[in-house]
């Protein structure tokens, strides 16, 4: 494809090696972050209007949507007709609707399309997209997603993807507690860690927690178990997905115990344990540390 001029703001974790594989990819990339980071590649902007304004795609990564919106405010303002709003942020449904229904007014192409795949997968290009949008938007924005990704799916119109993260958020919160919660069990029952792996991975308990993100060190393929728990996604951003799931459960009235339990258990350990910045996967340990009266 043609290089594009892409203003990117939000340059964290994994907005800056997002950014930084767009760059490589030939595109012109201009960069803003409010604590002032960098990525390879990106020229750095000053402001968000620096960031933005000629830009043939604005994406954004950032943490909130209450921040979300004031940025989109900022920036929609100074892009030009025409031109493709992307953010890759998880926020709640009710942000992302009302950005993309500002984009849209202003002329332009919206895409809510958050994440999965964390840090490494930012890196290595390999994250999967779940974009809401119209056709048209999800066409323009594909080729980038091929660019920072392995797959993108279209999920639906605007606000589409967030609810297609927090569903698939609240699955993984609950599937990583429930084989935590089985490994300290295996461990009480005197079972080996290895051979309680070697039976789950290939039988009716398998799961991503399980297979791909193994909660035990020195079993399955290599994790953040392996890395002392530091974060490939952190205990606090399972407490937000959590959170974002419970608010849109309660806004169409849908019952979710197993997420709101999840939720329940993932903030204690984050606010009266020792889970914050530790990988939501140290919630193993934590199981193998208590009782059933603790």
């Amino acid at each position: 494809m043609a290089s594009l001029n892409i203003g990117f703001i939000g340059l964290g974790n994994m907005g800056a090696p997002m950014a930084a594989n767009l760059a490589k990819a030939g595109h012109k990339v201009r960069g803003f972050d409010v604590a002032g980071t960098t990525a390879e590649g990106v020229e750095q902007a000053q402001t968000i209007p620096d960031a933005v304004t000629g830009a043939d795609v604005v994406i954004t990564m950032l943490p909130n949507g209450s921040i979300l919106r004031q940025v989109a405010a900022e920036a929609i303002g100074h892009m030009r007709e025409g031109a493709v709003f992307i953010d890759c942020s998880t926020v709640d449904v009710e942000s992302a609707r009302n950005t993309s229904e500002a984009a849209e007014k202003a002329g332009l192409l919206a895409v809510d399309a958050p994440v999965s795949g964390g840090v490494g997968g930012a890196e290595a290009g390999t994250l999967t997209f779940m974009a809401g949008g119209s056709e048209a938007a999800f066409a323009a924005a594909a080729p980038l997603f091929e660019i920072m990704g392995q797959k993108a799916v279209h999920c639906g119109d605007a606000g589409a993807g967030q609810s297609a993260k927090i569903c698939n958020n609240m699955i993984l919160g609950a599937t990583m507690i429930a084989t935590c919660e089985a490994f300290a069990l295996a461990d009480k029952l005197g079972l080996d860690r290895q051979r309680m792996f070697d039976v789950v991975s290939t039988s009716s308990g398998y799961s991503w927690s399980m297979n791909a993100y193994c909660p035990a060190p020195g079993v399955g393929p290599k994790s953040p178990a392996d890395n002392g728990y530091k974060p490939g996604f952190a205990a606090e951003l399972m407490v937000k997905d959590l959170g974002l799931s419970q608010q849109a459960a309660e806004l169409v009235d849908a019952d979710t115990p197993m997420g709101a339990r999840a939720l329940e258990l993932y903030k204690a350990f984050v606010e009266e344990e020792d889970g914050k910045g530790k990988d939501f996967s140290a919630m193993l340990p934590r199981f193998a540390g208590r009782g059933r009266g603790n």
